[in-house]
């Protein structure tokens, strides 16, 4: 019986966490942006070049599975909430688990990448908080002329006031991807 090769994806809560990660039997992986997050000379910064001399390695996403995570956030209504960098996590673990001998773990207290890991149906796990316990969708209300879009829009087409992000929808998670 051939073992899974455990995988943790690491975004930057993980760093700034300052925690130490003890983790055994594990290759840990990252992307560009989250190296990119990060100040040379600074406690979180040394923090990240002892991670990658202990083997953490950084890793590009596909343009393929970008794709796939923006159209997924714009599906839940996470778009505006996630980063560049989030986005990268969440594309690169797509990528990790096409490969059958991996077992994919995204490790982020960031409830947006959770909330997309989610519906990705991608394995993830709170590191320094609770993680999520609901799936969100959300979509932007206009406070002027209380107008409700689907999509991130920054200002109105109709008042031109700024919009301002709510809950669409809400719904307990029951089936449990994360690996608490």
């Amino acid at each position: 019986m051939n073992k899974k090769i455990k995988v943790f994806i690491i975004d930057t809560s993980i760093v700034l966490s300052g925690k130490p990660l003890n983790i055994q039997d594990a290759e840990l992986v990252t992307t560009p942006g989250v190296a990119s997050e990060l100040r040379p000379g600074g406690k979180y910064y040394q923090i990240f070049q002892f991670l990658l001399e202990k083997g953490l390695t950084i890793m590009s996403p596909s343009k393929k599975s970008l794709k796939k995570v923006n159209e997924v956030s714009d599906q839940t209504g996470d778009t505006a909430r996630l980063s560049n960098t989030d986005r990268e996590i969440l594309a690169l673990a797509l990528d990790l688990n096409l490969e059958k001998k991996k077992d994919v773990i995204i490790l982020t207290d960031d409830y947006s990448i959770q909330n997309v890991a989610h519906a990705l149906k991608i394995r993830f796990q709170s590191f320094a908080q609770q993680g999520i316990t609901k799936k969100f969708k959300w979509s932007y209300l206009c406070p002027g002329c209380g107008k409700r879009f689907k999509k991130h829009i920054k200002n109105c087409p109709i008042c031109g006031a700024s919009t301002r992000i709510i809950i669409r929808h809400k719904k307990d998670i029951t089936e449990n991807i994360s690996d608490d």
